[in-house]
């Protein structure tokens, strides 16, 4: 059931998809992180400055390169990252919570942000901007702002779907089909933010039993799951596996724009969605500097970036990537991410038994 500011996000639906982005809110992942190394952009900062920002990113290491080296160069500040799945950032800063490594997360669906905030790891920061965002894609308390929307979609190698005689999936039961065994990669859903949204978004749209049994006979279709929600796409492209499910970003930017035979295509059913987010940490050092990181995120300039990932800017002044989809160019599902986030934890357990995972 919709909640209230739900609802107040399904009547502007039309604004939305008239803008660039879309209309609601999202879903997120979970288990214990593992210890990357941390990256430093290879830029030189400006001599004697010794603003140092400090964050963890649920982007693709190779997009984050991208506004991480474009702020250090505006800024003059340096920036030390850690790329982590989404569920692994919230794992992470969770058990940091005495002691914060970190001042910003920047990057994941809402949901993982929501759960953060509802377990007091989050400061509130109302980022300046020059626009007017609208509702459900920033927290009202300020816990967590949205800078970019993504719809759940299917990859496929579109030279095994030749061999094999099919066409690309265009309904989640598609999927189930005997053709697809051993033939899906999907991401954990207690990591991967993109895993976990499926996982929300399918419960929402056929319920908690049906869902759950939907899972579990995808799940025998599946060859191998993934710490990462874009991994398989990068995977499909190879021809290691015949479809893979991600945001569609993901897909554009790691299939047909690098010349892999992978096209993109969404259940007629709906799909679930993200709005993208970012927060400061809770008691994480020199928070001024990750509050300018947070206002330049939402600029113009910034967002301009995002048209080397096709994402889709929260910014209505930002200019769009051809072949980037916005909320207009696909069936969405009611998606509430405040539930999502409510019952996170046990969808996920359950998932875990389902999938012996």
């Amino acid at each position: 059931m919709l909640t209230a500011s739900m609802r107040r996000l399904v009547s502007l639906s039309a604004f939305l998809t008239c803008t660039i982005f879309g209309s609601w809110l999202l879903a997120g992942g979970e288990t214990p992180a593992s210890e990357p190394k941390t990256t430093t952009s290879a830029r030189v900062v400006k001599e004697g400055n010794d603003d140092i920002l400090h964050l963890y990113t649920a982007l693709d290491t190779n997009e984050a390169k991208i506004y991480i080296r474009a702020f250090e160069e505006e800024t003059g500040i340096q920036v030390r990252w850690v790329r982590l799945s989404a569920g692994e950032v919230l794992v992470r800063i969770r058990s940091e919570r005495l002691n914060p490594q970190v001042a910003l997360w920047f990057g994941g669906p809402s949901p993982e942000f929501i759960v953060a905030k509802n377990e007091g790891l989050l400061a509130p920061y109302a980022p300046r901007i020059n626009f007017e965002p609208p509702p459900g894609t920033f927290d009202e308390e300020h816990y967590w702002t949205g800078f970019y929307f993504g719809a759940i979609g299917f990859a496929s190698n579109t030279e095994i779907l030749e061999r094999k005689g099919i066409l690309p999936p265009t309904s989640w039961y598609d999927l189930l089909k005997p053709e697809f065994k051993d033939e899906i990669s999907v991401a954990y859903a207690y990591t991967s933010g993109t895993a976990n949204t499926l996982l929300a978004a399918i419960v929402q749209m056929m319920g908690e039993e049906a869902g759950f049994n939907y899972i579990a006979q995808l799940d025998r279709n599946v060859h191998h799951y993934n710490r990462s929600g874009s991994a398989c796409v990068t995977q499909v492209g190879f021809g290691e596996v015949a479809v893979g499910i991600a945001f569609s970003h993901d897909i554009v930017k790691k299939g047909p724009a690098k010349g892999y035979p992978v096209v993109l295509s969404f259940p007629k059913e709906g799909t679930g969605f993200e709005i993208g987010a970012m927060a400061l940490v809770k008691d994480g050092q020199n928070q001024a500097t990750a509050k300018r990181f947070m206002d330049w995120a939402l600029s113009v300039q910034a967002q301009n970036l995002m048209q080397k990932w096709f994402r889709t800017p929260l910014n209505p002044g930002a200019e769009v990537a051809q072949g980037a989809v916005t909320a207009d160019k696909v069936e969405l599902i009611e998606f509430d991410s405040i539930w999502a986030a409510n019952h996170r934890q046990r969808l996920v357990e359950r998932w875990r038994e389902v999938t012996a995972q």
